[in-house]
């Protein structure tokens, strides 16, 4: 594929598209050339989306596990077919370098194959009872879910969103990012060449507000599912609320990274840099706040400043590039701001800091240390490629700023203190915990925060049962 394709929604199986839709100009974010216009829905479409979303939800729950196996390994076997092709157009579409993309392609696909054997286990139970009385616990599809993704992740975010809920036997109406559509909709795709009947998988995109409420308004869509900021987060909670509908959120972080002086420098520093500035910063469980013991703080920010100067950024289609650029306007101005605060108030700045070129949204690959506690950066999310170093003296000092935000979605650790690291896994207030890795997840294991970060997780069988809801049936 070579061209990019045209855009469109997926409502009961037809390309929506053209009319007199208001559209949406879909930017490649190293050029700021427009790659296509993208439809947007009015509320015809919507309700269009909601009756098939209905529909297919009466049809999908009456299917086997063995059909829905079917489907998810059909479909991953399409996503690897596809790969290279689905890789660069999330390339166009974000800004990521080509390889991180197609290392997209592969965790759909894997979570895909997971979820085909996950969804043979949903088992029940039957309960002890009486002679003559039988008491049985099953789980049911919760229901059409309407699920919310983000840009950062074209493909995998939106792969994840359809994943559990197919598996458990609900239909599902995707909202994902206008920054990047053709992404998801080759996602939904695969599912449909696959099987999946259409009237169970949609895809419709408009101005967030709008959509959020007309879905969510609507007592067909049974569950909530979004990725993205706290405070978006909360507003749909607000919405979701009135009708009671089930929410799995995952929202913001401020990734601490706690690093004690009994490691080996060089190696946390190979691991960690390009692990920051992967995406060019733009993951949830970015790495962010450094928190450095003492004796090894000043080898660790110089060690950290050349290697972060090193990196190459440029158009992620080349592929010497190992950061692509910002994935919209938004970003680098966000970038400025935060920076100019923090040196303003005493931070100290030893790589990057600037746009790159003039144009595209390229943004170098930014140090700070020593930044004040009262900085933004230290306590919003700035989701972009900069890395806060800060010296402290002892465990208790370093566990101590790693909970004091009320983020909790990752949090790393680097130290080879066994009795530390057991310490470490039970004090920090995360969803998800590493000890001398930045493996943070899988297709069999559970993906979601804790406070502001959110509820609920999305992979492994937690992401399936988030999808199902419990009966008892009691006969006599």
């Amino acid at each position: 594929m070579t061209a990019y394709p045209q855009l469109h929604m997926m409502i009961d199986g037809e390309r929506v598209s053209g009319g007199d839709r208001a559209t949406h100009r879909v930017v490649n974010p190293a050029t700021g050339e427009t790659l296509g216009e993208l439809p947007l829905a009015t509320n015809d479409d919507l309700d269009r989306a909601l009756d098939a979303a209905q529909r297919g939800f009466r049809r999908w729950r009456h299917s086997t596990a063995h059909e829905r196996a079917a489907v998810l390994q059909g479909a991953a076997r399409l996503l690897h077919e596809r790969a290279d092709a689905l890789a660069r157009i999330a390339t166009l579409e974000e800004g990521k370098t080509f390889a991180e993309a197609k290392s997209e392609v592969g965790m759909v696909a894997g979570l895909f194959n997971f979820y085909a054997g996950e969804c043979q286990r949903i088992y029940g139970r039957t309960l002890v009872r009486p002679v003559g009385m039988r008491s049985t616990v099953t789980k049911e599809p919760v229901g059409p879910v309407a699920a919310f993704a983000p840009w950062n992740f074209p493909l995998s975010n939106p792969g994840r969103k359809l994943g559990a809920p197919i598996a458990a036997g609900c239909s599902v109406i995707l909202k994902s990012a206008e920054e990047t559509p053709a992404s998801a909709l080759g996602v939904l795709q695969c599912l449909l060449d696959a099987g999946l009947p259409p009237e169970v998988g949609q895809a419709v995109f408009g101005v967030p507000d709008h959509v959020s409420r007309h879905l969510l308004a609507s007592p067909i869509i049974r569950k909530l599912s979004f990725t993205g900021s706290t405070v978006i987060g909360r507003h749909l909670m607000k919405l979701a609320a009135e009708d009671l509908k089930r929410t799995t959120m995952e929202l913001g972080g401020h990734g601490p990274v706690l690093v004690f002086d009994d490691v080996d420098t060089s190696r946390v520093l190979d691991a960690m840099v390009p692990y920051k500035f992967r995406n060019a910063g733009q993951v949830c469980v970015a790495p962010t706040r450094f928190i450095v013991q003492e004796g090894i703080f000043d080898d660790f920010v110089r060690g950290f400043a050349e290697r972060a100067a090193a990196i190459k950024v440029g158009n992620g289609l080349d592929p010497v590039t190992r950061m692509g650029p910002m994935a919209n306007a938004r970003r680098p101005e966000a970038m400025e701001r935060m920076i100019a605060d923090a040196v303003a108030r005493g931070a100290r700045l030893h790589a990057g800091g600037d746009r790159i070129g003039n144009q595209g949204f390229f943004f170098a690959p930014t140090v700070l240390s020593n930044v004040p506690l009262d900085a933004e950066l230290m306590n919003e999310e700035p989701f972009g490629p900069i890395a806060i170093i800060n010296p402290y003296v002892g465990q208790d000092d370093m566990v101590a700023e790693a909970n004091r935000l009320p983020y909790g979605l990752a949090a790393y650790n680097w130290t080879e203190n066994a009795s530390r690291q057991r310490r470490l896994a039970r004090e920090l207030e995360a969803g998800m915990v590493t000890i001398n890795t930045t493996a943070v997840g899988g297709a069999d294991s559970p993906f979601g925060g804790v406070k502001w970060s959110g509820h609920g997780s999305e992979d492994g069988p937690e992401g399936l049962e988030a999808c199902l809801v419990t009966k008892a049936v009691h006969e006599a």
